[in-house]
């Protein structure tokens, strides 16, 4: 994804700009079901594990509907087991190339294919994936979103993790027309749930905050090797839309809900705590654009101009923060996002 910060930690009081609220969008969903085949990680989707699952909606532009469509299709799959979270994704591409090969290089810089996984939720510690054609990887561990002051932990790795790419046609062959690319990923569990309390993979029903991006740079090609267009930004294309050039909005995210039933014969059912969420992160992106502008955090919802959020919402202000509250599920001025019910 296209934010370059340095890997270095900034406080929130010297952040030079508010981020813009994303406008709207219902996350996407996807029921995410359990297979009890092996998966070989070949890079092609023709396991039964594969042919059971299915396809994601088409990706669309990261900002959604304020932006034309794909110029090529891209859409992906997911299923599990007891030791891995599988991710597969297909992408028709006229022209298949890459050129990155060592690994933790700055992979979009090339074509590739993006995973962010925030596997409890809060909005913090979150995971990103990427990998080009020649199967090149870049792992990463967020702290939190670079827009609240996080950093990316670039030396941190996936033990165990396993990544396969296919190329349907020539890799790197300006001569010819391919047909695509399609990758398999392979995330253990016992690195996913590092950020988590509870140290085991799914339970039936839970759900995790997951997204997918697809970078494509327009190319051309001279004196017959591929060269990226002057003067021309990459496209970026995603799953579950953000509504904003920033991938590392995670309460954009889509939702994965794990099952144990049998293919097709569970249906994705919306988070009940979408509603409450989306509210509080309105409070959060009004607090921190009256920051920016008073140098501190308003200390009431009518000073903030959303005098109506009182009715339902609880706001506690400090010279160094704030927390907004609806029920038991809470937010604070770094992002963070969190229920404080029982766990299931």
């Amino acid at each position: 994804m296209r934010v370059l910060v340095p890997l270095l930690s900034f406080s929130l009081a010297v952040l030079v700009a508010a981020p813009q609220e994303p406008i709207y969008t219902e996350p996407k969903g996807y029921v995410c079901h359990r297979t009890a085949t092996p998966i070989v990680m070949d890079g092609k989707l023709d396991d039964p594990a594969w042919q059971a699952a299915a396809w994601t909606d088409d990706f669309v532009d990261i900002e959604g509907d304020l932006k034309p469509k794909p110029r090529f299709r891209t859409r992906a799959k997911m299923c599990w087991d007891d030791q891995f979270f599988y991710v597969a994704a297909d992408m028709a591409e006229p022209h298949v190339w890459g050129t990155l090969t060592e690994h933790d290089s700055i992979i979009f810089k090339d074509n590739d294919f993006e995973v962010f996984i925030d596997p409890d939720g809060d909005s913090h510690a979150y995971y990103e994936i990427e990998m080009n054609a020649l199967n090149t990887g870049w792992d990463l561990l967020l702290t939190k979103p670079y827009k609240n002051g996080g950093h990316a932990l670039n030396a941190w790795e996936i033990p165990g993790l396993k990544t396969a790419v296919h190329v349907d046609g020539t890799l790197n062959d300006p001569g010819d027309m391919d047909r695509g690319w399609s990758v398999e990923i392979a995330l253990p569990w016992k690195v996913l749930n590092e950020t988590m309390k509870h140290q085991k993979p799914p339970q039936d029903g839970d759900r995790w905050r997951v997204n997918f991006s697809r970078v494509q740079w327009q190319i051309e090609i001279k004196d017959g090797k591929y060269v990226k267009v002057p003067m021309t930004k990459e496209d970026n294309w995603v799953w579950s839309p953000q509504g904003v050039i920033d991938m590392h909005r995670p309460e954009r995210w889509g939702y994965v809900q794990f099952s144990t039933a049998q293919p097709g014969t569970v249906k994705c059912t919306p988070d009940e705590s979408e509603p409450i969420r989306r509210e509080l992160h309105r409070v959060y992106y009004a607090q921190r654009a009256y920051r920016e502008k008073h140098q501190r955090w308003a200390p009431s919802f009518q000073e903030l101009g959303h005098g109506e959020l009182g009715r339902t919402l609880k706001l506690e202000t400090t010279m160094s923060g704030f927390e907004v509250t609806s029920g038991r599920w809470h937010l604070r001025e770094d992002g963070r996002v969190w229920s404080d019910a029982p766990a299931k």
